[in-house]
């Protein structure tokens, strides 16, 4: 399959949790660890589908935090992937907030993770081409893009 490549669509994963009190920080919100680990968690599973290979997390591009999460709060953790090198993928992962007793949801983060997939002897492989079915994804695809040129030449800055 890696020949013919994958659709966006195929990525999407939605993971769902419901924030208790054992998430929160001093302040009596949602710490952004929490939320960070579940996009990851999120992220990984994009990534794996994308790839069906396991895959290990290689940079948080960003991590945008619009509002604070609080206990009792239905958080969901959709992703998806948005680029592809060779054998790695940046994951998009949108996190909306959900109050369950009035309805309203709210994006409340937003980041980029890239992912490496792995073979078998943990070394990296390759990963099937993404194929865009909206512009809006490609527009994606093209920013992401641009992201991963300034990783590269920010690892070769840092190499120097």
């Amino acid at each position: 399959m890696s020949g013919d490549g994958k659709p966006v669509s195929a990525s999407r994963v939605t993971v769902s949790q419901l924030m208790g009190t054992q998430d929160t920080n001093g302040h009596g919100n949602v710490h952004g660890g929490v939320i960070m680990r579940l996009a990851d968690e999120a992220g990984a599973l994009a990534s794996m589908r994308h790839a069906q290979a396991p895959t290990v997390t290689i940079a948080i591009d960003s991590m945008t935090f619009l509002e604070p999460i609080y206990v009792g709060n239905y958080v969901q953790f959709n992703a998806e992937v948005t680029y592809v090198g060779r054998t790695s993928m940046e994951v998009r992962v949108e996190v909306v907030k959900e109050n369950p007793l009035t309805g309203e949801r709210q994006l409340s983060n937003m980041a980029y993770i890239v992912y490496v997939a792995l073979d078998g002897h943990g070394q990296p492989t390759p990963v099937p081409r993404l194929i865009y079915e909206t512009p809006e994804q490609e527009e994606r695809a093209q920013l992401a893009a641009e992201r991963q040129a300034y990783r590269k030449q920010q690892r070769a800055k840092e190499q120097n």
